[in-house]
C-alpha cells in the first residue's frame, strides 16, 4: 500500500506541474480568479473535485 500511495502522489505532483510548465500565464489567470471567490464556491468546487475523484478511483478498482 505505501507503494502505491507514494505514486498517487508522485502522479498528483507529475498533473499539478504540467499547466505551470506549458502555460505559466494561463495559470496566473486561474489563480486570480480562485482567489477572487468566495468560500462557499471553492468549498462546492472541492467537493464535487473530491466527488469525481472518488466515482472514478471506485470505477477503476471495481
Amino acid at each position: 500500500m505505501g507503494q502505491e500511495l507514494i505514486t498517487a502522489v508522485a502522479l498528483v505532483l507529475v498533473i499539478e506541474g504540467i499547466l505551470p510548465f506549458l502555460s505559466p500565464n494561463l495559470l496566473r489567470r486561474m489563480m486570480f480568479q480562485v482567489v477572487q471567490q468566495n468560500n462557499r464556491t471553492l468549498r462546492i468546487t472541492g467537493l464535487v473535485t473530491m466527488l469525481a475523484g472518488l466515482i472514478l478511483l471506485y470505477l477503476v478498482r471495481h
